[in-house]
């Protein structure tokens, strides 16, 4: 199959929001992302991040910078507030060049967050 444009979702949950938790968490979710798709940072197009409304502490993008993704163009914006669904919540949208077929890409749901797509195959 060639290479072709497809996007990876992933999410994960902070227990406070601090920075350094911000940090971790979403240096944590990018690398499970990259590692069980097999993607090399230059193979990222962009990648989009969604916090929820109770994340102050620092930009999700800003912690994926210290991550290893400096070159990527990275957004953030924020999450709709919808009753029941996790707090404390980053979302990611990686957009990427592949040559795998969606079906053959992983979405990484972590710390709580496969509540959110449990349709999904792992």
């Amino acid at each position: 199959m060639p290479a072709a444009v497809r996007a990876l979702r992933g999410a994960t949950r902070l227990d406070a929001d601090t920075p350094e938790q911000v940090t971790e968490r979403v240096a944590e979710l990018v690398l499970v992302m990259l590692e069980r798709n097999d993607v090399e940072v230059d193979d990222i197009i962009s990648v989009v991040f969604t916090a929820t409304d109770d994340i102050h502490s620092m930009f999700p993008a800003e912690a994926a910078r210290v991550a290893g993704l400096a070159d990527v163009p990275l957004l953030c914006a924020q999450e709709l507030t919808i009753d029941g669904k996790p707090t404390r919540c980053i979302r990611a949208l990686m957009h990427l060049t592949t040559e795998r077929s969606r079906a053959e890409l992983h979405h990484v749901y972590l710390a709580g967050t496969s509540v959110l797509r449990d349709d999904l195959p792992g």
